[in-house]
């Protein structure tokens, strides 16, 4: 991997993190890394962001279970859904966006032709994405004929397939870059400024985004690895070291923490 030039620190950041084995997965590093991140969002305004496949529900789990700090902002549900100011609902321009070329049910309809699918609980059945448990045995056969069926109904939608087992149907102008990207805009932060980290196949569309920078920790998934090494870019770190461990390496690596 080619080595990008360590740059001098930066007061202010984006940082967006998925959480399930990112930012979750050593309880250690993670007390460490709460505590900068909580530092230097009161000393010069950082924003935190949680971008994750979770509902709601599963979030407020995962929340209270590993008590992670406050985030200024939430894109749940594989990037469909974002929230901003406390309510509990999400934000009506990005849900605004996301409705044209969108049809739950005929979705829905569509996928009943694969017995292969398996629904996820309904708590991860969302207004904007489907979800459902897929075998990676069948993956590679059954992914390119649900997505042609799909493509018939003249919706536009995507498909994501990650950890080998979970899949989400969402519309074609969401996921978890596009709403980091959307966030940015919102608060005025450009792209050097913003830093993603994950480890999954749903966090690739974080690390697609031009010119921001990204960490991979060293416990990505094979699915991530492989993407990382097909479109390799300097603007993005692959950590050594596991979950929270791996980002506080990344951002020190980028300058983003001292």
């Amino acid at each position: 991997m080619v080595k990008l030039t360590r740059e001098v620190a930066v007061a202010k950041f984006l940082f967006v993190t998925d959480l399930d084995n990112t930012l979750v997965g050593d309880d250690k590093a993670l007390f460490e890394l709460n505590h900068r991140l909580e530092q230097t969002r009161q000393e010069h305004g950082t924003k935190i962001v949680y971008a994750t496949g979770r509902s709601p529900i599963l979030y407020q789990e995962l929340k209270d279970e590993k008590n992670l700090i406050e985030p200024d902002s939430l894109i749940l549900a594989v990037g469909t859904e974002i929230y901003l100011d406390g309510t509990g609902a999400p934000d009506s321009e990005w849900s605004k966006k996301l409705s044209s070329g969108w049809n739950r049910d005929v979705v829905v309809s569509t996928t009943t032709q694969f017995s292969e699918l398996i629904p996820q609980h309904d708590s991860e059945q969302r207004s904007f994405k489907v979800s459902f448990f897929l075998q990676e045995e069948s993956a590679a056969r059954v992914l390119p004929q649900l997505e042609s069926e799909l493509q018939k109904s003249g919706l536009d939608v995507k498909l994501i397939y990650s950890s080998g087992i979970d899949l989400d149907i969402v519309p074609l102008g969401s996921d978890k870059g596009q709403a980091v990207q959307f966030l940015g805009q919102k608060w005025k932060f450009v792209a050097e400024q913003t830093v993603v980290c994950g480890d999954s196949g749903n966090d690739i569309a974080l690390f697609a985004v031009e010119a921001g920078r990204g960490i991979i920790v060293g416990n990505a998934r094979p699915e991530l690895l492989q993407w990382h090494n097909e479109h390799p870019a300097n603007s993005r770190y692959l950590a050594t070291n596991f979950c929270a461990g791996g980002i506080l390496e990344g951002l020190q690596y980028f300058g983003f923490l001292e």
